[in-house]
């Protein structure tokens, strides 16, 4: 059976960031899949469930709304490790090209006095959200994005090297 290409990433190096998880074929199109990675796997607690969920609701908001790049956006969603976001974009851009609009899409959260969408009629779990502690995260994160927008570390996936049998069997350690 073949590994997912996200869990060929090897966690224990990765730092958050903005990658490319995966692209895909549709008919003439071309989609991609980033990895928003917004804490350290394995090294820092995972984000706090109704932040996240907050932060979901916020940013695919923003996204959505945003005129340069609403008809560009396929989904917005969490992680399920909780560390981060996947952004699935029609085209095929370099994470450097979206690291504006996701940097603004952070910050964004900072003028949030509600979180849209978090009503029983709108939202499968209503209750279980955290603007403040989305806040918190969101900002942390933009200040991450900004000071290290010239660290090619937060675009580029470390890969993990598998072991490969003579016959072209790979061993996982999961």
């Amino acid at each position: 059976m073949d590994l997912i290409p996200s869990f060929s990433v090897d966690h224990t190096k990765i730092v958050p960031g903005i990658f490319v998880s995966r692209q895909d074929q549709l008919g003439d199109k071309i989609v991609t899949t980033y990895d928003v990675r917004v804490t350290r796997p394995n090294k820092e607690p995972a984000v706090d469930v109704a932040a996240m969920h907050t932060l979901e609701h916020l940013i695919a908001t923003f996204l959505r709304n945003d005129p340069d790049w609403k008809d560009e956006v396929i989904y917005w969603g969490p992680m399920g490790c909780l560390t981060g976001f996947y952004l699935i974009l029609k085209g095929n851009r370099a994470p450097r090209e979206i690291h504006d609009l996701l940097l603004r899409a952070f910050r964004s959260v900072a003028d949030a006095e509600t979180v849209p969408g978090s009503n029983e009629e709108n939202c499968g779990n209503y209750l279980m959200h955290n603007l403040w502690l989305a806040k918190w995260y969101a900002d942390r994160y933009a200040q991450y994005l900004s000071d290290n927008a010239d660290n090619d570390a937060i675009f580029e996936y470390p890969q993990t090297d598998r072991l490969v049998t003579d016959d072209g069997r790979q061993f996982f350690d999961s």
